[in-house]
């Protein structure tokens, strides 16, 4: 006859939270093991990329208390939250929306020298 198991907590509902497996112990009898959540990991929000560099860990696991702040994020600006890519991106149109600026600036300046003359 197949032995039969009861869950080890208090919680008796089949639910996401409360997943087990069976496992037999070195003394033959069989229990349950609860099996912990899945986590998904860290995106960037601007195109859905996985980070690289960012742990993928349950928010417990990765809360303040539980790990360091250098193994959270990555040494860069938007470190941890952007991509790289995104990143180098955003640097790339600030220089440039910067320069159309100053040719703007430039070119009033010549206008105003062609006018008077």
């Amino acid at each position: 006859m197949v032995q039969r198991l009861q869950y080890r907590r208090r919680h008796s509902y089949a639910t996401k939270s409360n997943r087990v497996k069976k496992v037999k112990t070195p003394g033959g009898k069989l229990v349950y093991h609860y099996v912990a959540k899945k986590s998904k990991a860290a995106t960037d929000p601007l195109n859905g990329q996985i980070l690289n560099g960012v742990p993928v860990l349950r928010p417990a696991k990765g809360s303040k208390s539980q790990t360091n702040k250098k193994d959270r994020t990555v040494h860069r600006p938007y470190g941890g939250v952007l991509s790289g890519k995104n990143v180098r991106n955003r640097i790339i149109r600030a220089f440039l929306i910067e320069e159309q600026k100053i040719v703007k600036k430039v070119l009033k300046l010549q206008e105003k020298k062609s006018g008077k003359k």
